[in-house]
Parts: structure tokens; sequence; C-alpha cells
């Protein structure tokens, strides 16, 4: 694929956009799947082909079809939304891709703790006006601080996957 990136200011499409969670627990025999409901970001990008930006998550929108699930979640083993109500990922480095893939360097913050991230983003669709990237990455909940783990059930690393599109912002 041909990947077509324009220099300047883009907006993320929320509706357009999916961010999801996937974990093993019950000693790894269930997948938790879970998706977040609202997410914001913008981005610049630099005629150098350097860009930055920031996604935002609101933690409070995970939605994992347990209503009882979804609460504890939110609580303070978890995301303690109440506290940090919003998940990031700060884009420090990134360059616009020659091919379809793009290593993306930034800082992802959960629960008010940051850690340094690399993350491969494939490009799935570009044009003048927009770009949609595709990602599946892993964290270790416990350097966030979420390390509840009741009877030992909950066991490794947890799995992001992300479809990003971004829409060129009307300056």
């Amino acid at each position: 694929m041909t990947v077509v990136i324009e220099t300047g200011l883009w907006q993320l499409d929320p509706a357009r956009t999916t961010v999801a969670i996937a974990h093993r627990t019950m000693w790894g025999l269930v997948t938790v799947k879970g998706a977040f409901g609202k997410v914001t970001g913008e981005g610049e990008i630099k005629p150098d082909g350097t860009a930055h930006g920031v996604v935002s998550v609101d933690a409070t929108s995970l939605d994992t079809r347990n209503a009882k699930r979804d609460e504890h979640l939110r609580g303070s083993d978890f995301f303690d939304t109440e506290n940090h109500p919003t998940l990031a990922f700060t884009v420090h480095d990134a360059a616009v891709p020659q091919n379809d893939t793009a290593e993306i360097a930034g800082q992802l913050t959960v629960r008010g703790a940051s850690s340094p991230q690399t993350v491969t983003a494939h490009v799935t669709a570009s044009s003048d006006d927009a770009i949609s990237l595709a990602m599946e990455f892993t964290v270790d909940r416990e350097q966030f601080g979420m390390g509840w783990n009741q009877l030992g059930m909950i066991r490794g690393r947890t799995t992001v996957t992300a479809t990003l599109t971004f829409a060129r912002a009307v300056v």
C-alpha cells in the first residue's frame, strides 16, 4: 500500500475509533474482553515527517458487558476512575511510514503512573483527509498499580487492541 499522509493537525474521529482490552482470568480459563466507549485524541505531523500527539481514553466508559464486573474494574482495585478518570498515550516520537508500518514511541499513563511504551502501528487506510491505524500491544497492569489478584486468578499481561482513525483538523 502506498501511504499518503499530509503534514498538519489531525483530530481523532471517535465514531471510527475503537480501543479494547482482553485479559485471561480465572486461572487462564476465561478471557475477559471490554471496550472503551469514549476516546479522544489529536496529533500533528511535521514537515520533517515526525509526528506527536495524544490519545485519551475515558476509563469510566469501559464496557465488558457485565455491569458488576465493570463497577469493580472502575474501582480502586483496578482503574480507580474516581481519582484517575483518564488513560492516556502521549506520542513523543513517531515517523510517518514509508510503507504501512510505523513505530510509535510514547508514554502510557494509567492511574497516574506513566511508563514508556513502544507500539507498532499498521496503516490500514490513508488519504489526504483521513488516516486509520491498527495496533495491538500488551501491558503489565501491575506496573500501573493494578495488582489485585484474588486467589491468583489473574495472570499475565493485558492485551490492548486499537483502531484509530484521524481526520484532518479544520483550522
